[in-house]
């Protein structure tokens, strides 16, 4: 009898690995099927009454496939450029996206940082996280990661840094159980040390993730991988940004 459950218990630990192993397989299946690339071609803009590489504002965007604006044709579409405009206003401006899809919090510092750092912005978006959480990335290394992010933005800028928290991002169709409760508790797990550090230095922290957890469970908010945004989840986030930072 004992053995019977033994091999009973085996049985069922194989067949729910195999189910985990397959699900996990399934998201990234599912992006890569999608094709998606990073809409942004040019890496800067001029906004305004910007002529001549010359603005009142300079502003960079500082992240990973979301700030590139991967699920969106046209980068105009995207969450920073839409931001770019409303924070441009009557002003000139130059605005840079230092990003590309797949960047964890050790991407910006090794690629992206010192681009950003001689860009000498006046405002700095930082949106990085998910790959860091999707790569296993321990709680302990993102935090010793985005702390060294955001030491180098405030000592080497007199930028007004906007440290944006991880979204709810990816649909119940694309994250099968357990996978949408272990990535939610992920995020919000890591979401709490961007929060603590950016309190700690005295920066605007931006919550992205409570307004949009509902909302973006709304499929038509995604593009075809069902992970990264559409045009119109863009522009919702485009939106809680610009009325946050003018809190």
């Amino acid at each position: 009898m004992k053995k019977k459950i033994m091999i009973i218990g085996f049985a069922l630990f194989i067949t729910l690995a195999a189910y985990l192993f397959a699900a996990h397989h399934f998201i990234y299946k599912r992006i890569s099927e999608a094709g998606l690339i990073s809409s942004d071609t040019k890496g800067e803009y001029l906004m305004g009454s910007s002529v001549n590489n010359r603005a009142n504002i300079i502003y960079t965007a500082l992240g990973d496939s979301l700030t590139a604006g991967v699920g969106v044709s046209k980068y105009e579409d995207s969450y920073p450029y839409r931001l770019a405009q409303k924070l441009s206003g009557s002003s000139g401006m130059i605005f840079r996206d230092r990003a590309y899809p797949g960047a964890r919090t050790s991407d910006l510092i090794k690629e992206l940082l010192t681009d950003t750092i001689n860009d000498q912005p006046d405002v700095v978006t930082l949106l990085i996280g998910v790959n860091d959480i999707h790569g296993n990335i321990s709680k302990k290394i993102f935090t010793e990661n985005y702390t060294e992010i955001l030491r180098r933005l405030k000592t080497e800028t007199k930028a007004k840094i906007v440290a944006i928290s991880i979204p709810y991002i990816g649909t119940d169709a694309l994250l099968l159980p357990p996978y949408g409760s272990y990535f939610k508790y992920q995020t919000i797990e890591y979401n709490k040390i961007i929060k603590t550090l950016a309190q700690k230095n005295k920066i605007k922290y931006v919550d992205l993730y409570a307004p949009t957890e509902q909302m973006f469970k709304n499929p038509a908010l995604y593009s075809a991988d069902s992970f990264h945004p559409s045009a119109e989840g863009y522009k919702l986030w485009s939106a809680i940004i610009y009325a946050d930072y003018n809190k």
